[in-house]
């Protein structure tokens, strides 16, 4: 797994057995910062726009994924390059992108009202305010002629859970992944921070021109909160699935959008906040 994953050295306990103590390797989930600068092509042109703790792979997928769920971009000619840089960690460890935005772009204003340090738990935790925090999605999602069979739905947290390399070794990451409404996986990203495995499954779509995503749906291994509905329809992701709870600022940004918002996706069962209309029983 490279540096997503790390070994160190635990007690392990366990008073049913003897000794009930012992020392064993334990295999965790890698956490490190990820700065994003963006500018223009030019000498020194690129500022620091934010800093995000996240799991160290598909690092430009997850740069150009939260531009995009940010409305900073909204397509792939709005950046011109897209590169790992060594930063000044020594040894070197690559935990910055250096994003070139093309001609013509607006350049993101950094200032205190629009702070994007993020934390690995929380993708809105550095914003000022309600209003810094929404963005418009140039999709639409409430046409989309998407319709998914429940029981379909139902079998699609197993499959997300056995791909899931990373969380079988580490038990400690946040899966998303993008399915077709036939329920086939399209692509999957993992990451301690729910919003950065999103960013890092629509910066892959972003780079593989598939936006928007048209006739596929998002299932999140988590709870789902409004900035991953946000992203989800930035994305032009019609339909959005987490196994826990959604919030109420969820819900009504789903249903603002259009979107069908599916929560507690368990067993056989799953709640149904908004555009029921799509699952078919």
């Amino acid at each position: 797994m490279g540096r997503a994953t790390d070994r160190r050295t635990v007690l392990r306990i366990d008073t049913a057995a003897q000794p009930a103590a012992r020392r064993r390797p334990d295999t965790l989930s890698a956490e490190e910062p990820l700065e994003i600068r963006v500018g223009r092509a030019g000498p020194d042109r690129r500022r620091p726009l934010a800093v995000t703790m996240r799991t160290p792979g598909d690092d430009l997928d997850l740069a150009m994924g939260f531009l995009l769920t940010e409305g900073l971009i909204g397509a792939t000619d709005d950046v011109v390059t897209a590169q790992l840089c060594a930063g000044t960690d020594t040894p070197n460890t690559y935990n910055v992108v250096d994003v070139v935005l093309a001609d013509g772009l607006p350049e993101p204003q950094t200032d205190p009202s629009r702070n994007f340090y993020t934390t690995s738990s929380c993708g809105v935790c550095g914003k000022a305010s309600i209003d810094a925090i929404r963005t418009r999605s140039r999709f639409a999602v409430d046409t989309d002629p998407l319709t998914v069979p429940a029981e379909l739905l139902t079998v699609l947290p197993d499959r997300l859970r056995a791909a899931q390399r990373a969380f079988e070794r580490t038990g400690g990451l946040h899966a998303a992944g993008l399915f077709t409404g036939d329920g086939d996986l399209v692509v999957l990203r993992e990451d301690v921070g729910r919003h950065n495995a999103v960013d890092k499954v629509v910066g892959w779509a972003l780079r593989e021109q598939r936006l928007p995503l048209r006739d596929h749906l998002l299932l999140v291994s988590g709870r789902a909160s409004f900035e991953l509905t946000q992203k989800a329809w930035m994305a032009g992701i019609p339909l959005l699935a987490a196994v826990s709870a959604p919030s109420t600022l969820a819900v009504d940004l789903a249903a603002e959008a259009g979107m069908t918002l599916v929560g507690f996706l368990r067993g056989t069962t799953m709640n149904v906040y908004t555009r029921p209309d799509r699952i078919t029983t």
